[in-house]
């Protein structure tokens, strides 16, 4: 009998005991070739990295121009689809990035986990230029690898900037991941809150009735709260648990503070959230060109 089976029964169709699931000898057969197989796949991702993915991955420039002269293709994937110029930009090697791409690198590629997406993590802003000049997307079939997602949850501001410049969705909610303003509520990031909301993001797209306001009081960033108030945020909306902001707040702490000071919004902040809502964030920049007093339209641009 086979290491990690155990005989459990006498009968003619015999049945055993594997990986801690009872199965036929012809299911045991077929669980041990999948075993197999996904060993061999882990191994495979690592075991066809070329000389030129490692050379990416630790920057090293006059190594990558060496490796091309020598005729290795600039596109060459491994078996999870990662190309060097993935992981020149994961490293944030600004410098590799563009000679791979000077050599014919694929920037557009929008299949899983895209350059432009490593670039937002690691935050290199270079590379996002350098990618976004290239023609690269900030649309990507993955609903967990987001550039504009990753840019507002790890914070990096510049990244966000340029992928809004460059016609990112900023209101795009993803299933069980939201928009970039919760991702950004949620992990606390307060310049990325800031930015995504002065740029005319919607202070009420979360994740399904999870609102970013939810998520900041969760996250116990006072800070982020403040904003997201200043900006109009609903504290008595309810999540799909039919609690409000108020409620998942710890006891005493300064997000519940925060929260209980605050009244019914202003009359003048509430007439600068509908006079932004009616403008839409592609005229919001008009605002600074209406026949209105200084103090007014600095008012309406949270300057």
């Amino acid at each position: 009998m086979a290491a990690g089976q155990t005989q459990v029964s006498k009968r003619s169709q015999p049945f055993y005991i594997y990986g801690g699931l009872p199965c036929n000898s012809l299911m045991a057969g077929e669980f041990r070739f999948c075993i197999n197989v996904f060993v061999s796949l882990v191994s495979d991702s690592w075991s066809d990295r070329t000389p030129l993915h490692e050379s990416a991955c630790q920057g090293r420039l006059l190594h990558i121009k060496t490796l091309i002269t020598q005729g290795l293709h600039v596109d060459t994937l491994t078996i999870d689809r990662v190309s060097p110029l993935h992981e020149a930009c994961l490293g944030g090697h600004y410098a590799c990035a563009k000679l791979l791409l000077d050599n014919g690198a694929n920037a557009v590629s929008a299949d899983g986990a895209t350059p432009l997406f490593n670039s937002c993590r690691s935050g290199s802003a270079a590379c996002v230029r350098l990618l976004s000049q290239h023609g690269a997307s900030s649309l990507t079939t993955s609903q967990l690898a987001s550039p504009i997602h990753e840019a507002a949850s790890k914070d990096h501001r510049e990244c966000l900037e340029l992928l809004l410049s460059h016609g990112a969705s900023i209101d795009v909610e993803l299933p069980e991941v939201g928009s970039p303003l919760y991702c950004a509520c949620k992990a606390g990031s307060t310049a990325s809150v800031e930015l995504l909301l002065r740029s005319g993001a919607d202070v009420s797209v979360g994740c399904g009735r999870d609102s970013p306001l939810h998520a900041a009081v969760q996250a116990g960033e006072s800070d982020v709260v403040e904003v997201l108030l200043d900006f109009g945020a609903d504290r008595f909306s309810r999540n799909t648990d039919g609690k409000s902001p108020l409620d998942l707040s710890a006891p005493d702490s300064s997000v519940r503070l925060v929260l209980q000071k605050r009244g019914l919004g202003s009359l003048s902040r509430l007439c600068r959230s509908s006079i932004r809502r009616s403008l839409g964030r592609s005229r919001l920049h008009r605002a600074s060109i209406l026949f209105l007093p200084h103090t007014i339209k600095d008012f309406l641009l949270y300057h």
